[in-house]
Formats: C-alpha cells, sequence, structure tokens
C-alpha cells in the first residue's frame, strides 16, 4: 500500500502527517502504521503520526499518534502544523478557524507572508489543574503545587497541569543539568500517574523567560512540546516565578515559544510551523495470527 505523506516540525517536534481529506486509513492498521513511519531504521523517522480529518465538530480534524503506536490527547506543535497545513492546502479558507483533538476543540490563527503560513497562534484552553482530572493519584486536591514527590531516590517538587494531556512539571536550577533521561522515564510510568504524563524540567531565567526540555510520554526526549510549553508557564506561574496574563518566551531544544495565560483563564501559544518533506510511503499491512 502506498500512503502520501508530509513531514512537518514545529520547533523540531516532528510527525508524519497524513491528509484523510484525500485518503483513507484501515483504523485497526492505525498504531502500526504509526510505529512504522516513525522508525527512523526503517520507516520515514518521526515522533510519531499525525492524521488531518474531516469532522463535524470542528473545521479541520487532528489525531495524534506518538511513536509506539499509543494515541495522544492534543499536541501543540502538532496544532499548529495542521493550521499550517490546512490553511495552504485549501482545507480551510479563513484565516481564523477551529481544529479538534480528542482532547478538546480549539482556536486557531494564521498570520501570512502572501499565501505562505509564517506563524500560528493557537488558544489551547483553559489548563485544567484539580488532581483527579490530571490524573494523579492521591487526596482530590484542586491543585498539585510544588508537592513533595520521591523518585529513584530522589526527593523532587511536583507541579502538575493538564493541557488536555497530563504534564508533570519539575523547576531546576540549571536546565543543563536535569535529569531529563534519568528520571523522565520513570515519571512517565509512575504509578501516580495511572495514565502516564509527560515530564517537563523548567529554569527560570527571568520574569519572561524560561528554558525548558522534555520527556514526552510515547515517544521520549524531543525536541519541543507545545502543550508542555504551555503547562510550564502555567507551573511558573502557580508558583509565583512569572505573571499572569504577560507573554513568556519558553527556550525548547527547537526553538522558542511565546506562551501566555492571560486573566480569562485561557492559554495562548505563539510559534511557526515548517514543512520536510513530501512523499509516498510504502506499508506492509500487519499479518494477523488468526
Amino acid at each position: 500500500m502506498e500512503i502520501p505523506f508530509i513531514k512537518m516540525h514545529g520547533l523540531g517536534n516532528n510527525y508524519i502527517y497524513i491528509d484523510l481529506f484525500q485518503y483513507d486509513l484501515d483504523e485497526e492498521s492505525l498504531p502500526h502504521i504509526a510505529e512504522k513511519v516513525s522508525n527512523v531504521n526503517t520507516g520515514i523517522g518521526s515522533d510519531g503520526m499525525i492524521l488531518i480529518h474531516p469532522t463535524e465538530k470542528a473545521d479541520v480534524g487532528m489525531r495524534i499518534f506518538n511513536k509506539d503506536g499509543s494515541e495522544g490527547m492534543s499536541c501543540g506543535n502538532g496544532l499548529r502544523c495542521t493550521a499550517k497545513y490546512a490553511y495552504e492546502h485549501g482545507i480551510v479558507t479563513n484565516e481564523t478557524f477551529s481544529i479538534s483533538t480528542k482532547a478538546n476543540i480549539v482556536k486557531s490563527e494564521v498570520a501570512l507572508n502572501g499565501d505562505e503560513v509564517q506563524q500560528i497562534t493557537i488558544n489551547m484552553g483553559a489548563p485544567n489543574l484539580r488532581r483527579m482530572d490530571i490524573p494523579m493519584m492521591g487526596n482530590d486536591d484542586p491543585k498539585v503545587v510544588s508537592e513533595p514527590f520521591i523518585v529513584n531516590g530522589q526527593k523532587l517538587e511536583v507541579t502538575a497541569v493538564s493541557m488536555g494531556n497530563p504534564h508533570a512539571v519539575f523547576f531546576v536550577d540549571n536546565i543543563a543539568e536535569a535529569p531529563l533521561y534519568e528520571l523522565g522515564p520513570k515519571i512517565e510510568k509512575d504509578m501516580r500517574f495511572p495514565d502516564g504524563v509527560n515530564v517537563e524540567f523548567i529554569e527560570v531565567v527571568s520574569p519572561n523567560e524560561i528554558n525548558f526540555s522534555v520527556w514526552e510520554r510515547g515517544s521520549g526526549v524531543t525536541q519541543a512540546c507545545g502543550t508542555g510549553a504551555c503547562a510550564a508557564v502555567v507551573a511558573s506561574v502557580l508558583n509565583g516565578h512569572v505573571k499572569r496574563n504577560e507573554d513568556v518566551v519558553v527556550h525548547l531544544a527547537g526553538g522558542d515559544l511565546t506562551i501566555k495565560w492571560d486573566d480569562n483563564g485561557d492559554v495562548w501559544m505563539t510559534g511557526g510551523a515548517e514543512v520536510i518533506a513530501e512523499g509516498t510511503f510504502t506499508y506492509q499491512k500487519q499479518k494477523s495470527n488468526s
């Protein structure tokens, strides 16, 4: 089977995008296809696969599959790439439009240079801070802020945020010394997070600037995580490091995002998206064992 694709990235967080307005895929094969296309040795190589699809809920639909085949709830960098693709390929014609994910429906706005999308702003909606909604085990607290968190014999403090997907945010003095590879995979699968969790380590540089590194649920270390950057700014506000309703520049490994948690409760993300390559992927359907 030949599957047309486009590979795009937002700050280095790269996915294989498949346009289901033009092409159909078998639902039961989607996790396997995601694993195959993501493999850097035998596939194309990516952080996962994103489907751009028709939906009655919004102008455009988006589904995210991690490189391990699991399906994600939302992806900030993926939303920006989806917005760029949808506008430049005529799926939408207005510069402001809606995108649905498994987590929610967001509003996006594209900034143009001629017919080309240069920058995208996404209203990511309000963060969910209640423990049971993240979800995180423990008392049903309205917020989890700087809570003691022991993992692998190390005592940390966690602030938990959901941006439609779960995030565990930890503050460090030096981002270069953050135990990302050591603790990221352990925290991701820690039993206190029954659905797993994205793990962010944050260094506060100034009241309007933070450094950021991430271990993503289902994908491991990536260059950038849009929802993680949003969660990091929310956590920074909750801990008194940055101010509400002000732009905060988040320095990710792949580049910068501008994030604002406004006084109405919504989190705004602004950044770019880039096309890497287009082509077709040859897929052999997985044989049944029956």
